[in-house]
Parts: structure tokens; sequence; C-alpha cells
């Protein structure tokens, strides 16, 4: 039977009225790290300040020893008998490395001081919650070429007004599917009143929050009464987080401002679950004014992000952790480098993008390896880099003779990628490699093989592939599977194969980083941007389109950093200190790093990490290992000094102990210790000598 004890948590801790702070651990009494078995604390003086600090305390038996734990603010959903069980949604929580610890064997003290919640270490980390049963579902307003202005006014009069939108989450009532009725009462009559619409109220669930694409507007908040300013040319994201999305529809309200008097009430939009198809889009909806009478037209894009089944441990998070030694790290591009590069210099000599090409970056020193992952038909993660490849196809009269056929990777199956002759686009029927029978240099391997046979001490920089529509509204592929089922495939084989590997994803599509950091809370999402180039064609997402907007996304997402092109940043250094302030890691990419003294450069800058080819060639560390081999060595060196000081104390304590049993005086005793087969000239006693303690203590 294992001893425990009784320990009261106190924490202190800034909450909104309707939030709740709980303990979680690694006992069962305090939920075994998982999310939906935290324990909530009780406020211990109910009436507090708004926006002042409160203590949360209770008291748990937990064992004796092994103790740790972490606080997090939630909100306690209670069950709802037909519809959903009782539900904990993480607002924030403590995310450093190392949990807190409760000192092994010692009793709770009679009156426990109360903790900081977020501060322990001599550290702060707290970071956003993630989805474990909730789910998010976002709405954004922003300018196109390719659509219409996100809010269009008909009436010339309301064409240079400043424009406020509110959207407010409302439960629709399931039991008339037909015609479905609204919980709460919406403003039906032709007789409109202001005081009508719920302005003030601030609902406990679901939580509906706003951004603007804008320094000091990029971060999530609560509207305003009458919504936010939307003009043409922002860049606004309202999120909702809710449990069901398909029983919920969307009130948008629409105002304008007059000068200083109360904005304008002009109409409202619906945006039904109906609209939101496939997850994923662009729905376009008429505005009516309180008379029914079509006042203007809403276009807006749309996000639905469900949450992965995964349970939602938080024993650790990496999702925010960096540590200030990684930089100017040596990223292998696809492994030891393109191999169908433009230019023949800076081409690999192995093919990309397999295993072989991996574990030879690995071989050469290359802290991390960057590479792509897609889906095949049959939903297996493999790593290839474009979206398409070609298979040969023998003609009908000429046997001799065959042509190539550009096919997409997600229309075939793994057996058929591994099985076909399949040729990249380059190679146009001829390959340029000639060991295609090893099995490690096969292209198409599966992500899983990649984390079981690279070693571990090589950092994987996996860069999701999705497709992504240009400026002129052509698309890279169209879209091959439903957006949430296709990366929670990707993020569980990382999350089941990973094993002490550092991870980082990436992807160039915003809304994918989005949606990785949302679903899972272990792993540090990265924005892929190639910002203003003169290479690359644009994307349409005005968030891709320079290093500042990639900045103000990433801080709005609440990721980990930008991935920047090179071209972009030797035009305009300036731009790694800006996303440095922010204190976002950065990383870059490009042909510009295939040089050495433009990888000087990039690490005499700051640059945390740098991807390139030939990393064979182009990496110039004296000793050809990784960062984090390195540091996995130095750890496994400081675990053997401590426990050799441990052993040493020890055997110190033991013939301390022997000394004093045999009334020895303390000189008598130190020479007892002194070892060297020596007689001890006040007892007549021969101490062991130290060769053979030493054998003992080995």
């Amino acid at each position: 039977m294992i001893e425990s004890r009784e320990w009261v948590f106190r924490v202190s801790c800034c909450v909104d009225p309707e939030e709740t702070v709980c303990v979680v651990g690694n006992s069962e009494s305090l939920g075994a790290w998982q999310s939906q078995h935290m324990v909530p604390l009780t406020r211990e003086h109910p009436v507090v300040e708004e926006g002042g600090e409160s203590v949360w305390s209770t008291c748990l038996q937990v064992p004796l020893t092994g103790v740790e734990y972490r606080y997090c603010v939630c909100i306690v959903l209670e069950p709802r008998p037909g519809l959903h069980e009782r539900t904990l949604v993480i607002r924030r929580w403590e995310t450093n490395l190392l949990p807190r610890r409760l000192r092994d064997g010692v009793t709770c003290p009679a009156d426990p001081q109360a903790e900081k919640f977020g501060s322990f270490g001599g550290y702060e980390r707290v970071d956003q919650g993630w989805l474990v049963k909730d789910s998010v579902v976002q709405l954004r307003l922003c300018s196109s070429a390719l659509y219409n202005d996100p809010v269009m006014l008909f009436k010339k009069k309301y064409q240079d007004k400043k424009v406020r939108v509110k959207v407010t989450p409302v439960e629709l009532d399931a039991s008339t599917p037909q015609e479905p009725s609204v919980n709460g009462g919406i403003e039906e009559s032709t007789d409109f009143d202001l005081s009508n619409l719920r302005l003030n109220t601030k609902p406990i669930w679901p939580i509906m929050e706003v951004a603007v694409m804008k320094e000091d507007a990029c971060e999530f908040k609560t509207q305003e009464q009458f919504g936010v300013v939307c003009n043409n040319g922002d860049y606004v994201v309202f999120q909702c987080r809710m449990l069901m999305p398909e029983s919920n529809m969307f009130l948008c309200d629409f105002y304008v401002e007059e000068g200083d008097e109360i904005p304008k009430y002009l109409g409202c939009s619906y945006i039904l679950p109906s609209n939101l198809k496939e997850n994923y889009g662009v729905a376009t909806l008429p505005i009516t004014s309180p008379k029914h009478a079509p006042v203007g037209q809403l276009t807006v894009h749309y996000m639905v992000v469900c949450p992965m089944d995964y349970g939602g441990d938080m024993s650790v998070s990496y999702a925010r952790h960096w540590k200030d030694s990684w930089k100017g790290l040596e990223v292998g591009h696809r492994g030891a480098g393109n191999s169908y590069h433009s230019e023949p210099k800076s081409c690999a000599n192995i093919r990309e993008n397999t295993v072989a090409s991996l574990k030879y970056a690995a071989e050469k020193g290359a802290d991390m390896v960057e590479f792509d992952v897609q889906l095949s038909k049959d939903l297996v993660p493999v790593i290839y880099h474009d979206f398409h490849a070609c298979i040969a196809l023998k003609r009908k009269k000429e046997q001799d003779k065959t042509d190539l056929l550009e096919i997409p990777i997600k229309d075939l199956t793994l057996q058929q990628l591994q099985a076909l002759k399949v040729y990249h686009k380059k190679e146009k029927g001829l390959s340029k490699f000639q060991d295609e029978d090893f099995e490690d240099h096969q292209p198409f391997p599966t992500l899983q093989k990649a984390l079981e046979v690279v070693p571990h001490t090589c950092g994987f920089n996996v860069e999701v592939k999705w497709t992504m529509q240009m400026r002129d509204g052509t698309y890279e592929l169209q879209h091959p599977f439903e957006l949430n089922h296709f990366l929670d495939l990707i993020i569980k084989m990382i999350l089941e194969h990973s094993d002490k590997r550092k991870i980082v994803f990436s992807c160039f599509h915003p809304d994918i980083c989005t949606m990785l950091r949302l679903k899972q809370n272990r792993y540090p999402v990265m924005f892929l941007t190639q910002g203003v180039s003169e290479v690359w064609p644009p994307y349409e997402d005005q968030r891709t389109n320079s290093v500042q907007q990639a900045i103000l996304y990433a801080v709005n997402a609440d990721i980990l950093g930008i991935n920047v092109h090179t071209e972009d940043l030797m035009r305009d250094p300036s731009q790694i200190t800006a996303a440095m302030e922010h204190n976002l890691i950065v990383f870059c990419w490009g042909d510009h790093n295939n040089d050495q003294e433009n990888i000087k450069f990039l690490k005499k800058v700051g640059l945390h990490g740098i991807i390139y080819d030939k990393i064979d060639v182009y990496n110039t560390k004296d000793k050809k290992e990784s960062i984090f081999l390195c540091e996995e060595r130095a750890a496994a060196d400081e675990l053997v000094r401590g426990e050799e000081e441990k052993k040493k104390e020890e055997e110190e304590e033991v013939a301390a102990a022997a000394a004093a049993a045999a009334n020895l005086a303390p000189s008598a005793a130190r020479v007892m210790q002194g070892g060297g087969g020596e007689r001890s000239a006040y007892t007549g006693v021969c101490p062991l000598p130290t060769s053979f303690t030493g054998i003992l203590s080995n």
C-alpha cells in the first residue's frame, strides 16, 4: 500500500468571472495528467475586484513521494443530458518544462502559502489551451482580389462610413429541425428597438473573441458592445470556442458609425451550420434590415477546427519551448538536400526525402532535417515534396516506348507509390539515381519509418503539405481530403512514434498552422512564409505576403515562430529583429542559404535555424554532431557525476557512523577515511585501500 498524505493546494490567480482554477498532476487523485480529470479548486473569498487576483485552494490525499502537478484555468461545463457530458475547457495552463513538485516525505504546513499561477522555478510560462472536447469556428473578414469585399452595403451614403460588425453564437433548438427556433429569442419585429439586442450580456459559453491583423490588435479579445470596425483592407478574425458547431448558428449584426453618436444599426446576417460546408471555405450571405429588406452582402471565410480523439495529456508541452542555446541550427533541406535543384552545384547526390537522405544528413551533423509530409490515397502519411509525380505507361503498339502520366500523390495508394516506377516531374522518365534497389533509397518512405529509423538525436522539421490558392485564383492541388481528418492522421503518427525526438511542425498555409496549434499541445508550430519575393509567385492569402503580416499572424495564432524566405531577409535584415521583439523563433529557407558566407551572416544576425541543401558540403562544424546529441551526452555525464557524488556522500556517512559507533574522536575518523592502506595509530584498524573502495562504489 502506497503511503499518502493530505496536502492543501493554494494558488493566486487572476480569472474572469466564469473561469475556475484547477490542479492536475501525476497521481490518480490529481487526475493522472488527463485534462478531463483535473480537480477544480474553490475560491477562498467570493468577492473580488474585477481584474484582481484571488486565492483558490483545495485539500487532496496525495502520495508521500514523487508528486508532480500544474495549475490550469478552465471553464467547467456541467453535463446536459442527451447533448454532452461534463467538460473542462482549458483556457490557459502552466507549461514550464518541469512541473511543480512536492517535497518527498514532507507533511503539509498548517498555513500553506499561496503559489503564484504560472511562476515557479525562476521562470514564468503560461500558454493558451488547446482543443480536447470543444471545437473552434473561425470567421474571417478579409479583402481579396478574387472575392467581394467582406462587407458590401448597397446604399451609397454608407460607402465611406466605418462599419462595425459583431458576431454572436446562438444555439439552435434541435427539437424542430424543419423550422429551427433560436434559444434566447432574436428580434423579429419590423418595429425594431436597439435595446432589444443582447448587447451587454457576457454569456459563460460559448466563448467569442475577435482580433484584427494590426499591431496591438492581433491578439484575441472579447468583443466590444458594438463589435469591431471592419473597413475594407482590414483582416478581421472572429473565433468561437464551442462544443457542438453543428447545432449553433452565428448572428452577425452590422452598425455604421456616424460622428460621436451611438452607432446606427443597419441589419444582420445569419450564418447557419449548413453554410459551413466541409468545415472550410467561403460563404456569401445577404445582410437584411430590421424590416427584412436586403441592404448589403457579407462574404466570410470560415474554418471549423475539431478536436482530436487522443485525450489531452498535460504532463509536458514543448509548444513554446526553445532554449537560448538553440541558435544557428543546421537544418538539412529534404534531408541531405534538394536532388532536383535547378543549379547542379546545389543538387544532393542522394534522392531527396528518402530515409537514406535523412540518415546521411544526421551523420553529417544536421541538428534537424526538414521534410514534406502528405497522405497517400489510403491515408498513410508519406514523405514527398511535390503534389504530383509521373508514372511510366507503355504504348500499345510500341512496347519499347513509354509515356509519362502526371498524377496527384493523393490518387495513389502506398503500395502503388512504392511498387510502380514513379518519376519526379523533372526526371522526364530518366532516373538520375542508380541506387533504387536499396530500401532506404526508395521514394515515398512512410513518416512512421522515418520516426523509427533516423537517430532520435536528429530533430525533425515536419512540413505539412497542403494546397494553397495562388493570387491568380488557381490552386496547387484541388483539396484532397477533409482538413481535420488529414491533420489528425499526421499528428497521431507523430505523437505515437516521436519518442524523445525534437519535433517542429511547419506549413505555408496559415490555417493549417492554426489547426496544428489548436489540435495538440505537445509540439511547436512555425509559419512558413515567402514574404516579398521575385522568385516565387504570390499566394492569395494576404497573411503570406510580407514578414510583417507573418509576424502578426504568428502572434495571433500563438505559435512558436516563423520560417522566412531568405531572399526577403537579405533585402531587409531588420525584419529579424522585428520578429524577435515579438518573442518569435525565426528560421529561414531558400537558395540564398546554399552559400557558406550567407550561412555565417544569418548565424551572426541571430537566426535560430538555417535550412539549406548539401549539408555535407556547407556544414562547417568542427565535429559533425547534432546539438541534441551533444546535449544528451552532457546530460548523461551530469547524471553519472551526480550518482558518483551521491555514492561518495553515502560512503562518508557510513564512515562517520562507524566512527561514532566505535566512540572515535573526529581526528581518528579522519584517519579512518584517509585510506591508502596506512595503519591507524589510534585504533589498530586498517582502512580499506582506495582502490577497493572504488570497486565498491562502481
